[in-house]
């Protein structure tokens, strides 16, 4: 959006028309309310951006069917022209009718009032998508336009209710000439009978819309132009539009090329959109810095928040405890259009903050920020900080920054969403993340979304009861660009299948990039291959199978006594984690919970989603442990409350301490190109996770693939050779791979005999021959847990031995020994690498 500058923020108010309680559609739901309908159109106007038009920033909905609309207001408007610009006004408001039709848009309600000028004198046209949020009227009871400036055409049509089946047929829509007609008049009006009153203005409208022939209207133009006193040039030029607008009717696109406007049209520069994120167009052609960049922030009285976007800044209203209605209310003006003008603390925000310096990538908020308030407010509660109006207006004008220079400054965008993600750029944050990245609009536009295929059937009947407690989701908007999102991606993808649970995981995108539906199929299309590799296939049991059982293998390593138990009771993930990780959770958690934990699950790689399965497990232990199996199958059915900010922080403290050869997949996501991995990761953790296992170059020392029945009989998961080697930190060629801070702690457990031990192992490893615990035919002789291994109670356990005997490792679980794990390969895998370490003879 453009910058508010000058401009105000101003509101108005309707309702839409009320429906029948007890009527259903054909689809035996519900009708959609009239008002929800109107906000779903209402996102596109959002987009429309033009120099002559007032920009639509948003739209809320309240009782009743009450709809209040914000958009950028003027306190001037025709009623303070000038009649010497009255060729440069006429032209104005038809450079913001022809931008408005080619969107397909009429304004229809055409008055003085609705056409504004800025500080600069220009027009701003108002109201102009009123006609297309109602549907042509149709959700209204009120009628669209002003009679006296309405066209012949549309009076004759009388006061009909589009919507109304006893009206008959239904009137078709307004088109553009009707308002070059409703201009005609205007113009008319305020320069030739401005001094009229009522009713002798109406009788002389009226009159006006009688007459038919041209001599008249010249007669009568060029009366009451000497009467009031116009000049000769103006009264030509008069005379020369009204006979167009009254008489001729062409469109707004055919009057502006019109000989009348040959000595205005130079002084207006064609308009042309600006350059979005996502384009095959060069960004930053324009921009320009000052000599000296010092002095970008040293005026005093510059208005810093005046250049932020009209979106930003009414987000940052809101945040301020900015209140529609009660503003509307504290005016006694439920009906009128009151400016929203209070923004309070943020006059009070150094000019530094307006221009944050990014060049340097070691710095951090808390080291970059002047002040020591907002310093703190980075360690607050995540729902605290979305609240905070200062905080919020830095890290949008930071993120802003970061994403015009996106992908140049990508990994930057990576590092300061690891602090948070302002809510305002969640969806084009998100799309940095994910890597999306080229001309999306033209690939999105080349999909045929059009011919029928057999997926639409489902598509249809999923739509309706996906998110609909949803107001923009639940919208006809909403089911249609649902629709379109969802077959790109099904023709697309002629590989994979539709099933139930694509449309969970389109809403949070779709929602978030509501009006670039190209957007949201990118980033569908960007996260489904990171997250949910060939879950779409047709045949997706192996996927799933082996993605649950690895997600058992979570449970036992991190909570081994909640997996005994559900083990124990029977209640597999297979009866509970399906629509968990088929839909990542959207299918369990509303949008706004999904928002958080989302924002952190892209920061992940391909197994961050494990954790937060075990994170959520773990806020319902209690519950679970003290449970059956039909009781934890009603406790699922409907899931009890989960505070996500609980679990995202304990997600990420699970993530850390999971080596990452032990969620190894063997239908994950193959290897990217070399150089393509993110610089993903969390905190400490972020050096020793910067991508996923499957990404690493394979080497003998990496973990083999696995037959599911083979995975299936281990309860505890495998570590690779190269995790142990790293994680050991073992030195390779004289040096250690990365840091402590980087790894989380671990205990090597040698189970060979004492004589195999003797003739090398893993330095730092422990001694506990499986012979000391376990009889030749696998009965427990000894408890292993009781001895050595409980002072280091708490470490990473990896168990080594000459074979994979997985029942040391099964009944440490059953002890509930957490963070069990087993070296895929054995000591075998070591043996080449020259680590063993043979202890010294002893004299």
């Amino acid at each position: 959006m453009r910058p508010l500058r000058d401009a105000q923020l101003g509101a108005f108010t309707f309702f839409a028309s009320a429906l029948p309680h007890d009527v259903c559609g054909s689809n035996g739901l519900p009708l959609t309310p009239n008002s929800i309908k109107i906000l779903g159109r209402f996102q596109l106007l959002k987009t429309i951006s033009h120099p002559r038009l007032c920009q639509y920033v948003d739209i809320s909905r309240g009782k009743h069917e009450r709809l209040v609309v914000v958009t950028e207001h003027y306190e001037s408007s025709l009623n303070d022209f000038q009649k010497q610009r009255v060729l440069q006004i006429a032209y104005e408001a038809l450079e913001g009718l022809e931008f408005m039709n080619k969107h397909g848009m009429v304004h229809r309600a055409l008055n003085a009032q609705n056409v504004l000028m800025d500080g600069k004198g220009k027009v701003k046209l108002a109201k102009f998508g009123l006609y297309y949020m109602t549907d042509h009227g149709a959700d209204v009871d009120f009628p669209i336009g002003y009679p006296s400036y309405l066209a012949p055409e549309v009076i004759a049509q009388g006061s009909v209710h589009p919507s109304d089946p006893s009206q008959g047929e239904n009137p078709l829509p307004s088109g553009p000439k009707t308002d070059v007609w409703s201009l005609g008049v205007l113009l008319f009006e305020l320069c030739a009978v401005s001094s009229l009153k009522p009713p002798c203005l109406d009788l002389m409208i009226d009159y006006l819309i009688e007459l038919s022939v041209r001599s008249c209207i010249d007669d009568i133009v060029t009366v009451l132009a000497e009467e009031h006193g116009c000049l000769d040039a103006i009264r030509v030029s008069l005379k020369s539009i009204t006979s167009h607008c009254l008489l001729h009717w062409p469109t707004p696109a055919e009057l502006l090329v019109d000989p009348v406007f040959e000595g205005v049209s130079c002084l207006y520069a064609p308009f042309q959109q600006p350059v979005g994120l996502f384009s095959s167009s060069l960004r930053c052609a324009h921009l320009e810095l000052p000599e000296d960049i010092s002095q970008l922030c040293k005026d005093d009285d510059e208005e810093y928040l005046g250049e932020r976007a009209i979106d930003e800044v009414y987000h940052l209203w809101c945040l301020a405890g900015g209140d529609l209605e009660k503003e509307l209310t504290n005016k006694e003006i439920i009906q009128s259009k009151p400016p929203v003008c209070t923004l309070p603390k943020l006059k009070d925000v150094a000019g530094e903050a307006y221009y944050p310096l990014l060049e340097d990538e070691q710095s951090s908020l808390s080291q970059s920020n002047s002040s020591n308030e907002l310093s703190c407010t980075v360690t607050l509660p995540l729902i605290i900080r979305e609240r905070d109006t200062e905080y919020q207006l830095i890290r949008i004008i930071l993120f802003d920054r970061l994403l015009k220079a996106y992908p140049y400054k990508k990994n930057l965008v990576w590092k300061e969403a690891r602090v948070d993600i302002p809510p305002l750029i969640r969806g084009l944050a998100w799309a940095a993340l994910l890597g999306v990245e080229g001309d999306i609009q033209a690939k999105y536009d080349s999909i045929d979304k059009d011919t029928p295929i057999p997926t639409d059937r489902q598509i249809e009947v999923d739509i309706p009861r996906c998110h609909q407690y949803d107001e923009l989701l639940s919208s006809p908007q909403g089911h249609r660009k649902f629709r379109r999102v969802l077959k790109a991606w099904v023709v697309s993808h002629p590989d994979l299948v539709y099933w139930q649970g694509l449309d969970s995981l389109c809403a949070p995108f779709l929602w978030l990039n509501f009006n670039n539906e190209a957007l949201a199929y990118a980033c569908m299309s960007a996260f489904i291959p990171k997250y949910l590799y060939n879950f779409f296939l047709k045949d997706n049991s192996h996927v799933i199978q082996e993605y649950l059982t690895v997600f058992s293998q979570m449970i036992a390593f991190h909570d081994p006594e909640l997996s005994n138990h559900l083990n124990e009771i029977g209640f597999i993930p297979d009866l509970y984690a399906i629509p968990w990780f088929l839909t990542m959770f959207t299918h369990v958690f509303p949008l706004h919970k999904i928002f958080h934990l989302w924002d952190t699950l892209l920061l992940g790689n391909s197994s961050f989603p494990f954790c937060i399965g075990v994170a959520i497990l773990q806020q319902l232990r209690d519950r679970l442990l003290a449970n059956g199996f039909n009781e934890c199958i009603l406790l699922f059915s409907d899931l009890p409350e989960i505070d996500i900010e609980r679990c995202v922080r304990e997600s990420i403290n699970l993530f850390c301490w999971t080596p990452k050869s032990a969620t190894y997949r063997q239908h994950a996501q193959p290897p990217k190109a070399q150089g393509d991995s993110s610089t993903n990761g969390f905190g400490k953790a972020a050096n020793y996770y910067s991508s996923d296992y499957q990404d690493m170059p394979k080497t003998d020392l990496s973990r083999e693939p696995l037959a599911l029945s083979d995975l299936k009989a281990e309860v505890s998961p495998r570590i690779s050779a190269e995790d142990l080697i790293d994680l050991c930190e073992l030195s390779v060629g004289g040096q250690t791979k990365r840091s402590k801070a980087s790894k989380p702690k671990i205990l090597a457990v040698d189970i060979r005999s004492i004589e195999d031990f003797g003739r090398g192992h893993i330095s730092g490893s422990i001694s506990i021959p499986y012979s000391t615990a376990f009889s030749p035919d696998g009965e427990l002789v000894q408890c292993p847990a009781t001895g050595t291994l409980q002072s280091f109670r708490g470490r990473v356990i990896v168990v080594i031995s000459h074979a994979m005997k997985s029942a040391f490792a099964t009944h440490l679980v059953k002890v509930n020994y957490p963070r069990v794990t087993t070296l895929d390969g054995g000591i075998n895998k070591m043996k080449p690498t020259g680590l063993l370490t043979v202890p010294s003879p002893q004299i």
